[in-house]
C-alpha cells in the first residue's frame, strides 16, 4: 500500500548509505540489482565505486587546514582559502570547501535554517546549560576529529566523561560512517557502565538510528549541541587540541596501525599521567576513580583534601578562554 511504501521509504532514508548497500543481494533470483538499488534509494554506481587515494598536495593542504581550524574554528571556506593562499598554497574557495567537507569541518557560526532534517533523524535539546556536573558518569560526550598521516588520513572518535575528562573509549576509522562510533560507545558502556546524559553534536553519525538506539535502550538521556556551537562540547574540543599539538603534529604516522599505536599511547598518558590544571593538577583517571593522588609539589594527599574542582560554569569559561585566545 501507499502507507506501507511511505513507511519503508522513511526507514530507508534513516539508514546510512553503507547500511543500505549491505542489503543489496547480487544473487537474488527475483529482483535485479538495479531494482534493489532503486528501492533502497542508492545509486547503482556506488556498489562498484573504489575509493581513490588523496593526492599528496591535498594531504598537505588538509594538514594546514586542520591546524588553522584548531586556532580559528570560525574560519569558513572563503577566509580559509585566503589564508592558505597567503601561506603559498594554490587554493580557491571551491577546493577549500571540498577538503573541509572531506575532513568533516565546518565554521562555527550560526547558519540559516535552509533545510529540515528527516523526521527519523531526531535532534535532541542541549541539556547541560546551567547543569551542575559534580560526579563521574553523570555526563559523557563524544566527538570525531580528522587525523593526518604521512600518506592518507583517518578519523578518530572518542567518548569522554565530562566531569573527570577521562577518555573512556576511542576508535579509528578510514571513513566517516557510523559503525566505529557505535563500537566506541558500546565499549565505553561495557567497561564503565552507563551515563545519565550523553552529549554530542548534530553530526549524522550521532543522529543515526544505530547510535541513538544504543543510548535509548539503556535509558540514557540524550543531549545535542546547538548548530554552530562547538563550545557546547568544549572539553572534548580541548582534548583534540592537546592531542594534535602534543602528539599528532610532531609525528608522521606511516600507517593506520602506527597511528593507532601512537594515539593509544598518548591517550593512556593523558588519562593516567598528565596532570590537569583544571582538575587541581590531578589526572583524569584519579578524578574518575576517586584515587589518592600526587601534586606538582610532591605532597601526597587524598582526593577529599585536594583543592576543589571548578564548577561547570567556571570550567566552561576557562576552557573557552584557552581555545579562543
Amino acid at each position: 500500500t501507499d502507507g506501507g511504501a511511505g513507511f519503508f521509504s522513511q526507514k530507508v532514508w534513516a539508514m546510512n548509505r553503507p547500511e543500505r548497500l549491505a542489503l543489496v543481494d547480487h544473487d537474488d533470483p527475483v529482483l535485479p540489482v538495479a531494482a534493489q538499488c532503486r528501492l533502497l534509494q542508492v545509486a547503482r554506481s556506488t556498489l562498484y565505486y573504489q575509493p581513490v587515494p588523496a593526492r599528496p598536495d591535498d594531504l598537505a593542504v588538509m594538514r594546514r587546514i586542520d591546524e588553522l581550524h584548531l586556532d580559528y574554528p570560525f574560519y569558513g571556506s572563503r577566509r580559509m582559502a585566503v589564508v592558505l593562499r597567503d601561506d603559498g598554497w594554490v587554493v580557491n574557495r571551491k577546493r577549500a570547501q571540498r577538503l573541509m567537507r572531506v575532513m568533516g569541518l565546518e565554521a562555527i557560526y550560526q547558519k540559516p535554517n535552509t533545510s529540515r532534517a528527516h523526521p527519523d533523524h531526531k535532534v535532541y535539546p542541549y541539556l547541560l546549560r546551567g547543569l551542575i556536573i559534580d560526579r563521574p558518569n553523570q555526563v559523557w560526550c563524544a566527538d570525531i576529529t580528522y587525523i593526518p598521516m604521512a600518506k592518507g588520513f583517518v578519523y578518530l572518535v572518542a567518548v569522554m566523561d565530562w566531569f573527570s575528562r577521562r577518555v573512556l573509549a576511542w576508535r579509528l576509522s578510514i571513513t566517516m560512517e557510523t559503525d566505529f562510533c557505535v563500537d566506541a560507545l558500546r565499549e565505553a558502556m561495557e567497561r564503565h557502565g552507563c551515563p545519565e546524559i550523553f552529549n554530542t553534536d548534530q553530526g549524522v553519525q550521532f543522529t543515526s538510528t544505530a547510535f541513538l538506539d544504543e543510548l535509548s535502550s539503556q535509558g540514557v538521556r540524550i543531549s545535542m549541541d546547538g548548530k554552530g556551537r562547538f563550545l557546547d562540547n568544549i572539553f572534548i574540543e580541548r582534548l583534540w587540541r592537546s592531542l594534535k599539538y602534543e602528539e599528532i603534529y610532531i609525528k608522521a604516522y606511516g600507517s593506520v596501525a602506527e597511528a593507532r599505536q601512537g594515539i593509544g599511547a598518548w591517550l593512556r598518558f593523558y588519562n593516567d599521567q598528565r596532570p590537569h590544571q583544571a582538575l587541581g593538577y590531578r589526572t583524569p583517571r584519579a578524578i574518575y576513580e576517586g584515587q589518592a593522588c600526587e601534586y606538582v609539589d610532591n605532597a601526597s594527599t587524598s582526593l577529599r583534601d585536594a583543592p576543589a574542582l571548578p564548577t561547570y560554569s567556571q570550567a566552561h569559561q576557562q576552557e573557552k578562554e584557552v581555545i579562543m585566545y
